[in-house]
């Protein structure tokens, strides 16, 4: 799929920057790549976290009513039904410590615990705006540092071994 929008977009930096936006990779796909493609560190992460800060106030302002419009419509009603649920039970932090659970939340770099994911759930407690989007970015700054941490120490690890 990287070598699909590589070719589509022939900009390393704009790759990274997609890359951060979308919401199966976010940022945690999206600093690993860069740093593979050999753009330096400070690029990556300026790119990483501004695709994924993106979609953040669209998502906090417009998911809730977008969802229940949609939803009306039975193929789509399935799959929110599904998508709410998943969300509910991976959300337990969210729902005991509201924005603080939210931080936390987003800023785990594990599958379904990104900003999209983070938005979704907000959304769905009915965390206010004002608390809702610092504590999304506090998340997405955390798992950048993480993500980058993990590539470093783990490229690191993996000279010392030498591969």
């Amino acid at each position: 799929m990287i070598g699909l929008i590589k070719n589509l977009f022939n900009n390393k930096e704009v790759l990274v920057f997609i890359l951060g936006m979308m919401p199966v990779s976010e940022l945690r796909g999206a600093i690993p790549a860069g740093l593979a493609m050999g753009l330096p560190l400070k690029n990556v992460l300026l790119l990483a976290i501004a695709g994924n800060l993106v979609p953040v106030i669209p998502m906090l302002l417009l998911f809730e009513p977008v969802s229940a419009r949609i939803r009306k419509l039975r193929l789509f009603k399935k799959f929110f039904d599904w998508f709410f649920e998943r969300t509910r039970k991976k959300a337990d932090l969210i729902e005991k410590y509201e924005a603080l659970g939210l931080a936390i939340f987003v800023g785990i770099p594990l599958p379904i615990t990104g900003a999209w994911t983070g938005c979704v759930a907000a959304t769905m407690f009915k965390i206010k705006f004002k608390y809702a989007l610092p504590a999304i970015i506090a998340g997405i700054l955390t798992a950048a540092l993480i993500v980058t941490a993990a590539c470093i120490f783990g490229k690191g690890a993996w000279i010392l071994l030498g591969k």
